[in-house]
């Protein structure tokens, strides 16, 4: 993320598997919302079992987003995480590099089973992509394909 707290990240579904033998890394998140409102969201994450985060995103339209991410202890985020009651999801996150980029595959369980969403972010909104053979239509302005909207109503 960039220093002044703007996320500029573009978001994509997957339709091949060629990213598989390309990638580096696999993490296992729970997500959960405390709160989703108009103009942000709240959101606990743990990564792997022991890794948690609390973040706080702006929910404008467009590429970029204003994101404050502070570390948590793994014991608060459990305890945050039960607040959080049906607004969770679970995935699975492998990163791709390319380039000077990094492409996060995001693998959907549960009810969004089959659900493969590739992000990537940029330094700037101008910056020019290339992408990939794997991957579909662009959603990034596509509400629907927003976490906070994948964990459907509280």
């Amino acid at each position: 993320m960039s220093p002044d707290r703007k996320e500029i990240e573009r978001k994509f579904l997957v339709t091949g598997e060629g990213w598989r033998k390309r990638s580096t890394s696999r993490t296992d998140i729970e997500q959960g919302y405390l709160a989703r409102g108009r103009k942000s969201t709240i959101r606990i994450r743990i990564k792997d079992g022991k890794h948690a985060t609390l973040t706080v995103k702006s929910r404008e339209n467009g590429i970029s987003r204003q994101e404050f991410e502070y570390r948590i202890s793994l014991k608060d985020a459990k305890a945050m995480m039960v607040l959080c009651g049906s607004s969770r999801l679970d995935k699975q996150r492998f990163t791709v590099p390319q380039g000077k980029l990094v492409w996060e595959i995001d693998v959907f369980g549960g009810r969004h089973e089959g659900l493969i969403v590739a992000e990537v972010e940029l330094q700037t909104e101008a910056e020019a992509l290339k992408l990939p053979t794997w991957i579909g239509e662009e959603v990034t302005d596509d509400p629907r394909y927003r976490n906070s909207s994948l964990v459907g109503e509280a």
